[in-house]
């Protein structure tokens, strides 16, 4: 399975690091801040973390400060941003309530969605997608999240028209899910989104490892912004965004403090990857466990 990019002009693409807090016009601002860095650097798709409007500990708080997604800040500042700089712009993901804002007035939701959302250069939303893949694990470190308690998991894998090819949208514990990886590529992604939170804990131990894996297995790009420092309660996350190339290569890393990366994208790099290793075009039939 080839790509159809082959053919398209090489882009910049720019990844977003920053450090969360709990308010959300803070950072709206952060972030605002990080992406015109990124612009300014030539960037034409930029792509901010995982919880960009807010990483409130508490069940309760999360469900209480989560917005539907009509007229929520974060969409609208970010909107008017991306029309300004004239980019494509991903929001790695915000906390949303999936309800209509009428029901919204009544009282917090049961669940929120964890949804990324990808904004034109127009200001207006081309694709949606909420994270399935819930991280409910208990962390050596002392730490437990039991994501499925708050967040209701997505139904639907999303790729979606970039100018440049088309775009796989996942969100952080996603990659450790190999099968939906390949499901975008097979679909035709030549880039994947993977937005992310990941703690310190598991990212010194796995980040690059993963990333790189699912750029080689999938013959894309991985664009991942990421947060990074320490959070409310202390809740500390791994950092260094990173752009990884088809055969996978680390063409950025954003290290552990705020900060862009912007790497230059060449589409042409996922057909020459997957002419070399072609094995998405491969589905093989076999029996034995889980058969």
């Amino acid at each position: 399975m080839t790509s159809t990019a082959g053919n398209r002009a090489p882009f910049k693409a720019g990844c977003i690091q920053m450090t969360a807090g709990t308010a959300l016009q803070d950072n709206i601002d952060q972030a605002s801040t990080l992406i015109r860095e990124a612009a300014g650097q030539g960037a034409q798709f930029v792509l901010t973390p995982e919880n960009t409007s807010f990483m409130i500990p508490g069940h309760r708080n999360i469900l209480a400060n989560a917005l539907p997604e009509e007229g929520h800040p974060a969409v609208n500042a970010f909107a008017d941003l991306a029309r300004e700089l004239d980019i494509w712009l991903l929001l790695g993901s915000l906390t949303i309530d999936p309800r209509g804002a009428e029901e919204a007035a009544a009282g917090p939701p049961e669940r929120v969605a964890n949804r990324s959302i990808l904004l034109t250069p127009a200001g207006e939303i081309a694709a949606r997608y909420d994270k399935i893949h819930m991280f409910d694990v208990d962390i050596p470190d002392g730490q437990t999240y039991r994501e499925s308690r708050t967040f209701r998991p997505g139904t639907e894998a999303i790729a979606t028209e970039l100018p440049w090819g088309k775009l796989g949208m996942t969100v952080c514990y996603d990659v450790r899910f190999a099968n939906l990886y390949r499901r975008l590529a097979r679909a035709g992604a030549d880039f994947i989104s993977v937005p992310a939170a990941f703690t310190r804990f598991t990212g010194q131990a796995h980040w690059h490892v993963l990333l790189r894996a699912r750029a080689i297995e999938t013959g894309c790009f991985v664009l991942a912004p990421a947060q990074c420092g320490t959070h409310a309660e202390d809740r500390q996350t791994y950092g260094h965004a990173l752009i990884v190339a088809p055969w996978g290569e680390v063409l950025a890393d954003a290290g552990t403090e705020p900060g862009v990366v912007v790497a230059e994208i060449d589409p042409a790099e996922v057909t020459k990857a997957r002419g070399m290793v072609p094995a998405l075009g491969y589905e093989s039939e076999f029996s034995g466990p889980g058969a």
